[in-house]
């Protein structure tokens, strides 16, 4: 190797070496100049401190899991008793067609009773008629058959 490569390299090592130092020296300068700019104004907790926040964190974090554990029973007790109402609105909706459906038919039974309680009706007024008519005319047969018929 050649003197001037060695002397090459021996001023790129310096060189690096240098600005190393350089930006050490920079973070130093600014990490101080931060600490000026932003003293510390109140006092870091001390240690019996924090274990006595731990503590009531932990008392409030039990309190809540006992509050989560019965808000969760209630809303499986709210679940149930839904499911439950389901079942029966949908049980009231099969018995109400049902009933609608009995309902029906007794309907369309009526109006057939009510159909031939008319005709009975009317035959009978027929028959009746035809009675009194029958009864008002003079009879062949004599007054005696004609109360006979009658059933008097």
């Amino acid at each position: 190797m050649t003197a001037g490569l060695i002397g090459r390299r021996i001023t790129v090592v310096l060189g690096i070496a240098i600005v190393l130092v350089l930006v050490v020296s920079a973070i130093r300068v600014a990490a101080a100049w931060t600490a000026d700019a932003a003293p510390l104004k109140v006092a870091p907790a001390s240690a019996t401190q924090l274990a006595a926040n731990l503590a009531g964190e932990r008392a409030r974090a039990d309190v809540l899991t006992r509050q989560l554990e019965e808000l969760d029973a209630r809303s499986q007790d709210l679940a149930t008793a839904l499911r439950q109402a389901r079942d029966r609105v949908a049980a009231d909706a099969a018995d109400a067609t049902k009933l609608k459906d009995r309902l029906t038919t007794a309907t369309s039974r009526l109006a057939t009773l009510e159909a031939q309680l008319a005709r009975a009706r009317v035959a009978l007024g027929s028959t009746a008629l035809a009675r009194n008519t029958t009864a008002a005319a003079p009879s062949s047969r004599g007054e005696h058959e004609s109360e006979a018929e009658h059933g008097d």
